[in-house]
């Protein structure tokens, strides 16, 4: 796997809305944040475009994908807000000069159409953490912006966490991939689809109701893509849903259900995803991962 550049003091990064409509407001506390960090902030020149619920038609949205990616003075590209609209545009991207000159890829949710495309067909590390829309404050400082901040600027980032009762133990090294599990199910045959074999598998939802969370599980499960993996990584599993006839299970009893008869270590609650905590994640890279009396994640 290719490690982008890390971050120094006086580099550009730069701020795009691939999918969902953002506006000035929400995105300024966090150009104040990353100037405190010592960094020139770059706006997408539709980032603050409306059609609908996304931040412009397709055509403005790519663009300006197309030019950070193709910007040899951007060091990164930081994704405003998730939502839905990145895998409408990916098709159309030239990652030509982006393989070139390789940068950071930043943002979750909606964004999980990029961490694996590029992973699959790159072999580029992304970043899986907190988003521009999150930051309410330039004031703001907590666990998802500073350890954003650590893989940006080449600090560690490696955890060591509680283990949920649910936990699977056991021992293992792989890269870790994944994202969103709705996202990650929608691409499913598709040009961007995840790669599982030997990886670790991160996966984290917001707001779906509990028998969705099961079929995406056993959709996985049907395409292979949780038979060769070396271990799972639960992160939030964030205001589900039920129906009137309940289904009897939570996310993570679903998760731990489907995966039962796989002999890997599987741990739940990782702080990552939609919830307040949304530490950041290197996807491409290489970790050890293991879940005894407490649970490690080591870059």
């Amino acid at each position: 796997m290719i490690t982008p550049k890390y971050l120094v003091k006086g580099d550009k990064i730069a701020i795009i809305a691939p999918a969902r409509c953002i506006t000035f407001d929400e995105v300024h506390p966090s150009i104040r944040v990353f100037q405190k960090w010592g960094l020139e902030v770059v706006l997408g020149t539709n980032i603050f475009g409306k059609y609908n619920q996304f931040s412009g038609k397709d055509e403005p949205r790519k663009a300006d994908l197309q030019q950070m990616l193709d910007d040899d003075s951007i060091r990164a590209i930081i994704c405003a807000r998730g939502g839905y609209g990145t895998v409408r545009i990916i098709d159309q991207i030239d990652f030509t000069r982006f393989c070139r000159n390789p940068k950071w890829i930043i943002g979750y949710s909606d964004i999980t159409v990029l961490h694996s495309h590029i992973q699959r067909h790159f072999a580029i590390e992304t970043l899986h953490a907190t988003m521009p829309v999150n930051i309410t404050s330039d004031t703001m400082v907590n666990d998802s912006l500073e350890t954003l901040k650590n893989a940006l600027f080449g600090k560690n980032v490696s955890y060591r966490l509680p283990k949920n009762p649910l936990s699977r133990t056991g021992e293992a090294e792989g890269i870790l991939t994944g994202g969103n599990l709705s996202i990650l199910y929608s691409l499913i045959g598709s040009a961007s689809e995840i790669d599982t074999d030997g990886k670790i598998l991160f996966l984290e939802d917001v707001d779906e109701y509990l028998y969705h969370i099961d079929r995406m599980m056993i959709a996985l499960k049907r395409a292979g893509k949780l038979d060769k993996i070396k271990g799972i990584v639960v992160g939030g599993m964030d205001r589900m849903n039920d129906n009137t006839n309940p289904f009897g299970k939570t996310a993570n009893e679903i998760i731990a259900d489907v995966t039962s008869e796989f002999n890997y270590p599987v741990c739940f609650d990782f702080p990552a995803g939609h919830g307040e905590a949304n530490l950041a994640l290197i996807l491409g890279r290489k970790v050890n991962f293991s879940v005894n009396q407490e649970v490690s994640l080591i870059f």
